[in-house]
């Protein structure tokens, strides 16, 4: 999935889990997200980091990539396409990974982490700015936070996952 909004994420995973269990594949698919790690010492500074990649980004690039996306959206069955709701600062990140909001300290993103798990997201396919040296520091710092919180059964349950973390995911 691209990244998106916390309705966006339930509805999509809903949506899926509704059709495969038509199809008699009822618990066999499984989720994936794409999310851009930012991960710095204070969320400001990872906002920072985020404006910067944003304000150095090819506009108009990024703006014909828009509209060649959102075209090809309304040829699908919901006549929008996964990029129907993206802005173009979304779509930096080609797959509106900075919507996942996978962007601030090592314990903000291991607890979006943990409700992105208790939405049903099996799987993150994470990007990062600096690949070698961030994908080292989130291996590091963040998933042993994220196994820790699975210990204490964290992830489990969605409802309290979204009023510890969810208001990230809201619509602004």
């Amino acid at each position: 999935m691209n990244g998106n909004d916390l309705e966006g994420f339930r509805s999509q995973i809903a949506d899926v889990k509704e059709r495969a269990k038509k199809a008699g594949r009822e618990g066999k698919v499984r989720f994936a997200v794409n999310g851009f790690v930012i991960i710095r010492d204070t969320e400001e500074e990872a906002i920072h980091v985020l404006q910067e990649i944003q304000g150095k980004a090819d506009t108009e690039a990024v703006e014909a990539f828009r509209q060649a996306v959102q075209q090809a959206g309304a040829s699908t069955g919901n006549k929008k396409g996964m990029w129907a709701n993206s802005k173009a600062e979304d779509l930096v990140q080609y797959n509106d990974g900075f919507k996942t909001k996978l962007i601030g300290t090592k314990e903000q993103i291991a607890e979006r982490i943990v409700l992105l798990k208790s939405l049903g997201v099996n799987l993150v396919l994470t990007a990062f700015l600096h690949y070698e040296e961030d994908v080292e520091k989130f291996g590091r710092e963040v998933l042993p936070l994220v196994r820790r919180l699975e210990k204490e059964g964290r992830g489990r349950d969605v409802e309290d996952e979204i009023s510890r973390t969810g208001d990230i995911y809201r619509k602004a």
